[in-house]
């Protein structure tokens, strides 16, 4: 037996006996099998399950995700991270259900062009839902890839891209394109793990060139390494002066394309990219920027809050930035001064007033989340 067809055999045989019980492994329903992918775009399966679950529910159909809003979209995905997936998946749905009149596209190529979908999810689905002969190339097949036929190239570079490609294409079974897909996948994700394999017990350890010559750590080789940088982000969270938190309205802001989380709401934000401000005065910075952008504040602006609450420092990792974010509450006086000063808030920064109850109801980071859960406890 060669070394390719042992090592097919092999998985498959190994994926019919350990295989996870997954909703999207029991249908060839394009929609299904593709919102099952793109959730699961950086993203552990346990993690995306409740996802996939609450996307079916809402949305059974492309066409119904297509008619949905984009702020129901990116509310349903609240907490997923990178939105950019929420976006394109709904982008792509309104295309398939106005120019494909409502009809998933059935082969490799078609499917590819549709809005976030790159090599390996469009093959995934053009073999799972149509038994197309397309090899899934993604983070776990590389490792087996690299790991079972030695192969050092660099997983980043294009020639490395290339090579792992091409491989994975001659060693695909085409009369099982599928099953063999899903096996070496599955296999990747529950056998030949990152850290810590259990060789022992692998079914290829036999022929395995890695094992053999003591590479398990060493390989698939990655270079590219991503350079995470810090943002120093200091919110001024606007409030009304009320006798109830029901009564109470807040100023948030939807934030724009060319920045993290587009689509998604937050408040007004100071912020650097470095630690200048290590001794950052909150509102002495605030009526500098509001200076800055043409209020005239005859008085110090401290004259227009009943209160100012300052929260903890927050910590949170993105996979290319890690934010210092600090929340600065403000409840702005109920007089007639500081609601025009309210107004050319408004107006100047684009922010929306709403209910301080609807911030449940609304698209926002998780960041947002964990400060909203910290103040509950310690304000409000």
């Amino acid at each position: 037996m060669t070394k390719n067809s042992f090592f097919a055999q092999k998985i498959i045989s190994w994926y019919h006996q350990n295989k996870r019980d997954l909703p999207w492994r029991d249908t060839q329903n394009p929609y299904k099998i593709w919102l099952s992918e793109i959730i699961l775009q950086q993203t552990r399966v346990a993690q995306g399950m409740p996802y996939y679950e609450k996307f079916i529910e809402h949305f059974p159909t492309v066409q119904e995700l297509a008619m949905a809003d984009e702020q129901t979209v990116l509310m349903l995905w609240q907490g997923l991270g990178y939105y950019s997936r929420a976006r394109n998946l709904h982008a792509a749905a309104k295309y398939i259900s106005d120019d494909l009149n409502g009809t998933f596209p059935n082969n490799y190529t078609e499917i590819k062009k549709l809005k976030g979908v790159g090599d390996y999810t469009a093959a995934a689905i053009s073999s799972f839902a149509f038994d197309e002969v397309q090899a899934v190339v993604d983070g776990n097949v590389y490792r087996v890839l690299a790991r079972f036929f030695g192969v050092e190239k660099d997983i980043t570079s294009t020639e490395g891209k290339k090579e792992f490609r091409e491989l994975a294409q001659k060693l695909i079974n085409k009369k099982e394109p599928a099953i063999y897909n899903q096996s070496i996948m599955e296999f990747g994700a529950l056998q030949c793990v990152p850290k810590n394999p259990n060789c022992k017990v692998c079914p290829l350890q036999q022929k395995c060139t890695a094992f053999e010559k003591n590479l398990i750590e060493k390989l698939p080789i990655k270079e590219k390494k991503t350079v995470v940088k810090d943002r120093f982000m200091h919110y001024f969270v606007f409030v009304t002066e009320n006798k109830t938190n029901t009564e109470k309205k807040v100023l948030i802001r939807q934030r724009q394309e060319g920045d993290i989380w587009q689509g998604l709401n937050d408040f007004f934000v100071i912020e650097f990219l470095n630690k200048d401000k290590k001794n950052f005065e909150p509102i002495k910075e605030l009526q500098i920027q509001l200076e800055k952008d043409g209020f005239n504040l005859e008085l110090k602006i401290t004259t227009k809050f009943k209160s100012i609450h300052e929260s903890i420092i927050f910590k949170h990792q993105l996979s290319h930035r890690t934010l210092y974010a600090k929340f600065y509450t403000l409840e702005i006086k109920n007089t007639k001064e500081q609601n025009e000063f309210w107004n050319k808030l408004k107006k100047k920064y684009n922010l929306e007033e709403i209910n301080w109850q609807k911030l449940d109801k609304i698209p926002k980071p998780v960041l947002i989340t964990k400060y909203l859960d910290y103040l509950s406890s310690h304000l409000f």
